[in-house]
């Protein structure tokens, strides 16, 4: 583990080490109410050892640090920054291909729009933000409304304790999934993690709309790298109305797997198959 810091909050970055050959891959968890880096755990341990991986636990989630406080988009982008600074340092200046799932597609998409020379690809699992979202740059769907009632000193932690109690993660995980049958590892691994002191911070900011960019579409829409992205048929946590767009563009490249929401867990072969073969057409 190597502790980072973005914007005043730890947060912590693994590393498997491979060969110099490949361009470095950094992975990056989806943000819920039981988020962590476990969620991109069989990518992490799956890519062929040409390539070093990293994955990272974002501010608020996981191992890293959980302080009271807003969790933003840009929060969470210089995190994803910070870690490319370093990785890249690690490897000579290469660029890094990143990967991220769900809401931190959004994350990733405006770090490689800022920064494109800091990346040689990106991928999104079952990215968010494909309905078609183009509203004011730096904008997000936060409710105040809804941060008010949730995060109120006098029920805010009974209520995630209620959202997080194992049942109530096991009903959202087969949402996720789309049928009974889930990751028991990763259920544990949920449920562990909502446990540690200030879990329910970045939770809230989650909940309230605060981590949702209004102008996620516009952002993968800009972005210029070569893309990889991929969803599943079963599950509910997605809208790809707007996506048509972007499949037709050069540089995006769109799969779907008869899976739920997170494939890799599903189908771990044909999922790295299909993102090492990306990787192996990328230049760098």
């Amino acid at each position: 583990m190597h502790p980072q810091k973005a914007d005043g909050v730890s947060f912590t970055l693994y590393a498997r080490d491979g060969s110099t050959d490949g361009a470095p891959v950094l992975l990056v968890h989806s943000v819920n109410a039981a988020a962590s880096a476990y969620e991109v755990r069989p990518i992490y341990e799956g890519l062929r050892t040409e390539r070093s991986v990293y994955a990272l636990d974002l501010p608020g989630y996981g191992r890293s640090g959980r302080p009271h406080r807003r969790y933003t988009p840009r929060l969470m982008v210089s995190a994803l920054q910070v870690a490319v600074s370093w990785i890249r340092e690690r490897h000579g200046g290469r660029p890094v291909h990143g990967l991220a799932v769900s809401l931190a597609s959004e994350f990733l998409a405006r770090a490689a729009v800022e920064r494109p020379d800091a990346f040689g690809s990106v991928a999104f699992v079952a990215p968010t933000g494909m309905e078609g979202r183009r509203g004011p740059t730096g904008e997000t769907l936060a409710k105040p409304i809804v941060r008010k009632i949730i995060a109120c000193p006098w029920w805010g932690k009974g209520l995630f304790r209620n959202l997080t109690r194992p049942g109530v993660i096991r009903f959202f995980l087969r949402k996720t999934w789309g049928r009974k049958e889930i990751d028991e590892g990763l259920h544990a691994y949920c449920v562990a993690t909502t446990r540690v002191p200030g879990a329910e911070h970045a939770p809230f900011s989650f909940l309230s709309g605060e981590l949702f960019s209004a102008d996620a579409s516009r952002l993968y829409e800009e972005l210029t790298l070569p893309v990889w992205s991929c969803y599943g048929v079963r599950g509910d946590f997605a809208d790809y109305g707007a996506s048509e767009s972007l499949r037709a563009k050069d540089n995006w490249q769109m799969l779907r797997f008869e899976t739920g929401a997170l494939p890799h867990f599903e189908v771990t072969d044909e999922f790295l198959g299909s993102y090492e073969r990306f990787l192996e057409g990328v230049v760098g």
